[in-house]
C-alpha cells in the first residue's frame, strides 16, 4: 500500500505539512473537546476525587466541563508511583498553588512550554520526544487523561514532561510569572458552540493578554481548533493583542509548531471539518 500524502493543515493563511516522523502515540479521546456526553453512573468508590478546580466550578465561569473518570488498576499503580514526582495540583482547596520552580522540578534550566488542555497527551508526548531540550508542563483537569499520559511517559522513558491537574487559568495566574514561558499551546479547546456559552471559551481577550504577559519576548502562542466560528474568534482576539504578531511556521521559531495528528483530529477530518492553526510570536 502506498503511503498517504502529507496532510496539509490550514492556518488561516499558514500551511503546515504533517511531519511523518511524528506519530500518534496514544488514543486521544480524552481531549476536553470530546467530553460532551453523559457517562454511566458510577459508585463513589470507582471515581477519582474532584480537583479543587472542579470544586469551584459553580463559583466561577470555567472553560471545561465537570465530569468524573476512572483509572484502571495499572494506571492507578503508575499514578501512585510517579505522580508525586511528575505531577502537582493547580490549587489546594481555595488556595492557589505556589509559583512554579521549573528549574528545580525538571532538574535543569531549559525553555519552558505550557500546554493547556493536554487531554490524553498524544501531542504532548510526541512533541516532547522531538524536542528533548524543551521542558513541557501539561495542564489537564481530568485525571484519566493525565494517567494515560503518565503511563506513556513511563513506557517511553521521556524525562522532559511534568503535569498539573487543574484549571489552566489558575496556572497562568498563580504558577508562572511574566516573561517566563517560551511557548503556550492550546490544542482543540472546547468550542462551546452555543452563543450563550461563548463566555466559557478559554481564549478570550483577557486570557490571551495574560498569555502574552507570561510569554518571554520571542515566545510562541500556538492554538488549533476544528470549529470555524471559534477559529475566527481566536484569530480576532490574537491579532488584537498588541504584544503578539502573527507568524508562519519556520525553523527560526524557538519551539516546533509541527503537531502530530490525533485520533480526535482524524474524526474531524472525516466529518469534513477543517483544522485551523494559529501561531503568534510575542513582540
Amino acid at each position: 500500500m502506498n503511503p498517504a500524502p502529507p496532510r496539509v493543515r490550514s492556518l488561516l493563511g499558514i500551511n503546515l505539512h504533517h511531519d511523518a516522523g511524528l506519530v500518534a502515540i496514544m488514543r486521544d479521546d480524552g481531549q476536553m473537546r470530546a467530553h460532551c456526553g453523559a457517562e454511566p453512573a458510577q459508585s463513589s468508590a470507582d471515581t477519582d476525587p474532584p480537583t479543587a478546580a472542579e470544586q469551584v466550578f459553580s463559583r466561577r465561569i470555567t472553560s471545561f466541563r465537570s465530569r468524573r473518570s476512572t483509572l484502571s488498576d495499572a494506571q492507578q499503580r503508575t499514578w501512585e508511583r510517579l505522580w508525586p514526582r511528575l505531577g502537582t495540583e493547580a490549587r489546594s482547596g481555595d488556595s492557589p498553588a505556589p509559583p512554579l520552580d521549573a528549574a528545580a522540578w525538571f532538574g535543569r534550566t531549559a525553555p519552558l512550554v505550557l500546554e493547556i488542555g493536554s487531554g490524553t497527551g498524544t501531542s504532548t508526548l510526541a512533541m516532547a520526544q522531538v524536542e528533548p531540550d524543551v521542558d513541557v508542563v501539561a495542564v489537564e483537569v481530568y485525571r484519566r487523561g493525565l494517567a494515560q499520559l503518565l503511563s506513556a511517559i513511563d513506557r517511553a522513558g521521556v524525562t522532559n514532561i511534568r503535569m498539573i491537574r487543574g484549571d489552566g487559568l489558575d496556572v497562568l495566574e498563580d504558577m508562572v510569572g511574566p516573561d517566563s514561558l517560551t511557548g503556550v499551546r492550546v490544542f482543540f479547546p472546547d468550542p462551546w458552540p452555543k452563543s450563550r456559552h461563548h463566555k466559557r471559551r478559554l481564549l478570550q481577550p483577557e486570557t490571551v493578554a495574560l498569555i502574552a504577559d507570561r510569554l518571554r519576548p520571542g515566545g510562541i502562542l500556538h492554538a488549533a481548533t476544528d470549529h470555524a466560528n471559534y477559529a475566527e474568534q481566536i484569530a480576532q482576539v490574537g491579532d488584537a493583542e498588541p504584544r503578539l504578531r502573527r507568524v508562519t511556521g519556520s525553523p527560526e521559531l524557538p519551539i516546533s509548531v509541527q503537531r502530530p495528528a490525533t485520533k480526535y483530529e482524524g474524526k474531524a477530518h472525516t466529518a469534513g471539518s477543517a483544522i485551523a492553526e494559529l501561531v503568534w510570536e510575542r513582540r
